[in-house]
């Protein structure tokens, strides 16, 4: 097993307990995969939070981060946009109040388009990877590609085609599309990390992964342990 796979076990070994990984955990597997994902800080203290507001110098975005708090959206135990001093405290104060928040995620807030990576463990094949517009186009349009892992960049490349929206991707009417080189180095790195842990995971979801001309963050990573 690779150096950097002996870390990522270490954190799903002691997420076994709860069957799920914490968000700034699973931030963490990214980051040691080489992934890139939004800068962030945990922390429970309000000055933490301002300051690292103040070096960003634009909007960020506050999450709650409890064992009990699965679904954020289905909680409001997210908060984007945030851009005053104000509105951080209050907005820092409500999460705390939440069931069994225990910190609070920091992130800067990312633009772009918004993709879902996603994979599952089926039964009859195997790690399957899902991956198609993200945010809440997803449950709008379905518009998702699905293929065995592992990935090879045919295969990404055969997704993007397959999917309506593969003009918004490759970038439609003057508007710019997504880095594929960093998209491709996503999904095969991603199937690969499947693959190495199928046996310890259930599904992931990336959602979103946010995508611009020079590359593509993780802005949202949830992994569900078998």
């Amino acid at each position: 097993m690779l150096e950097e796979y002996k870390d990522i076990k270490k954190i799903l070994d002691n997420s076994k307990a709860s069957g799920w990984v914490l968000e700034p955990d699973a931030k963490k597997i990214m980051e040691i995969m080489g992934l890139d994902v939004p800068g962030f800080v945990l922390t429970n203290s309000l000055e933490s939070a301002r300051d690292f507001m103040k070096k960003q110098n634009q909007p960020v975005v506050a999450k709650a981060v409890s064992k009990k708090i699965l679904h954020k959206t289905e909680h409001n135990a997210v908060s984007l946009g945030i851009s005053s001093s104000d509105y951080l405290e209050q907005e820092f104060n409500r999460l705390k109040k939440l069931d069994g928040c225990e910190n609070i995620l920091i992130e800067e807030m990312v633009k772009g388009i918004e993709l879902i990576i996603g994979a599952k463990n089926d039964f009859q094949f195997g790690p399957v990877i899902v991956f198609g517009l993200g945010g809440t186009s997803v449950e709008i349009y379905n518009d998702t590609a699905i293929r065995m892992a592992p990935l090879t960049e045919r295969d990404v490349v055969s997704m993007v085609e397959s999917l309506k929206a593969k003009e918004i991707i490759s970038g439609y009417r003057g508007q710019q599309g997504v880095n594929m080189e960093a998209l491709t180095r996503l999904l095969i790195k991603f199937s690969n990390f499947i693959m190495e842990f199928e046996t310890a995971l259930q599904s992931i979801d990336f959602n979103p992964v946010i995508c611009t001309k020079d590359k593509c963050v993780i802005a949202d990573a949830r992994i569900i342990l078998e």
